[in-house]
C-alpha cells in the first residue's frame, strides 16, 4: 500500500475513533474522554492532510 493511501486510511480510523469518544464522553459525562476524543479527531484530520499532499506529491 502506498505510504499516502496508508496516512488517508489510517487519518479516517482516527477521526471515527475520536468522534465515538467525543460521543460516549459527551453521554457519560466524562470530560476528559470528550477532549481526548476531539484531539483524536483533529490527529485523523492532519494525517489525512499529510497523506494527500504525499499523493501529490507522487510518494
Amino acid at each position: 500500500m502506498k505510504s499516502s493511501t496508508q496516512d488517508n486510511a489510517e487519518g479516517t480510523l482516527h477521526k471515527i475513533k475520536g468522534k465515538v469518544k467525543e460521543t460516549v464522553g459527551k453521554m457519560v459525562g466524562n470530560p476528559n474522554l470528550k477532549t481526548e476524543g476531539k484531539i483524536e479527531k483533529i490527529e485523523g484530520k492532519i494525517q489525512e492532510k499529510r497523506g494527500q499532499i504525499k499523493k501529490s506529491l507522487g510518494e
